[in-house]
């Protein structure tokens, strides 16, 4: 058995007339705003995977999903996922668990955790119990303190045959 470990960070601005989508939940923002970006901007996913690429030495999502290619503009991050996952099985690993903190001043984002583990161990074909989703604030302190944005850091640990 080989057991290897990455982790993941991403940040994006918030910004009016975008939706506002972390784990792959829609979430309504009290000033309205959502995340900037050329892909749906889903900060909790793209942490996520890029811990899991830096797990198998596979580089990060700029590489694998550059922000210049039209093919990405808007995309679904949990569709992405299911890709990273794709090249993750071919290579003969797979998830043992993943830890996820997502850092925003609002909205308050408890009642959602249930849902962003549910959608994110389903596209990492785990069950909910491997996945944690926690969510803190800055105080205050730092962009994502003065609500300019949205930040997530995650942990992925796989598993090799």
């Amino acid at each position: 058995m080989d057991l290897r470990i990455g982790h993941g960070y991403d940040i994006h601005r918030l910004v009016p007339g975008r939706p506002l989508i972390l784990a792959g939940v829609h979430l309504n923002h009290p000033e309205n705003l959502g995340l900037d970006g050329h892909s749906d901007a889903d900060v909790v996913t793209h942490s996520l995977m890029d811990a899991l690429l830096g797990a198998l030495s596979l580089g990060d999502i700029g590489q694998h999903f550059p922000p210049g290619d039209p093919r990405w503009k808007d995309a679904d991050s949990l569709r992405l996922l299911r890709h990273v996952m794709a090249l993750a099985r071919e290579r003969g690993w797979r998830v043992v668990n993943v830890d996820v903190v997502v850092v925003a001043e609002r909205p308050k984002l408890r009642p959602h955790i249930l849902q962003m583990r549910a959608n994110l161990a389903e596209h990492l074909g785990v069950s909910a119990d491997r996945v944690g989703v926690k969510a803190t604030t800055n105080e205050g302190l730092g962009p994502v303190g003065r609500e300019e944005g949205i930040a997530s850091y995650a942990v992925a640990l796989m598993e090799g045959d």
